[in-house]
């Protein structure tokens, strides 16, 4: 069986600034795209059977320059739409809601553009990504290039878990990878978070 390989976008602004950025369609910095050159060895040496992108630019423009052949885009697989909070830091929402924590409290609604997304829904969204891509593992690895939130929120679903329980994963890194696999019958995550 194959494994299910996350890269996560390379660096933007965004990402650098801490804001969030779910529905924003950010561009790479040099730095992202960078990043994003240096993980084509590595994934040169998988040759996935299938590879599926966040239609989001950053996140297409990775795949390209990792060398990822045969993209195809998945809404499923866009980030979390952090509604009210897009383009805010942790910290300017804290501001208005010291405890605030995205797992636990979630989002408050945005515009039109931006209405939010609670986290189940997230969840759902994952899961319909998992149901199309569980069955090409059967075939050989495959690579999904996606963002940092929804990377944590499918990789607990990979194993059965609660969306609730990504905030026990650490945020992947713009232009990382992670691995999810089968270890014995069971759904593992054998890599996290490599540069």
């Amino acid at each position: 069986m194959g494994e299910l390989i996350v890269v996560r976008h390379g660096q933007t602004e965004w990402s650098v600034s801490g804001r969030h950025a779910g529905r924003t369609d950010v561009a790479l910095t040099d730095a992202g795209e960078a990043a994003a050159r240096a993980l084509a060895p590595r994934l040169a040496q998988r040759r996935p059977v299938a590879v599926f992108s966040s239609p989001l630019s950053r996140a297409m423009r990775t795949a390209e320059l990792a060398g990822l052949t045969g993209v195809q885009p998945l809404p499923d697989l866009v980030e979390w739409d952090y509604g009210g909070y897009e383009g805010l830091t942790a910290e300017q929402i804290q501001a208005t809601r010291p405890d605030w924590d995205l797992w636990r409290d979630g989002v408050v609604p945005g515009d039109a553009a931006h209405p939010g997304e609670q986290l189940q829904q997230v969840g759902a969204r994952t899961d319909a990504a998992l149901e199309l891509i569980r069955p090409l593992l059967g075939e050989g690895d495959v690579a999904v290039v996606a963002h940092g939130h929804l990377a944590r929120v499918l990789a607990v679903r990979w194993l059965g878990l609660d969306a609730s329980a990504a905030g026990l994963l650490g945020h992947p890194h713009p232009g990382s990878l992670s691995v999810l696999a089968v270890e014995h019958g069971r759904p593992v995550v054998s890599a996290w978070n490599v540069p």
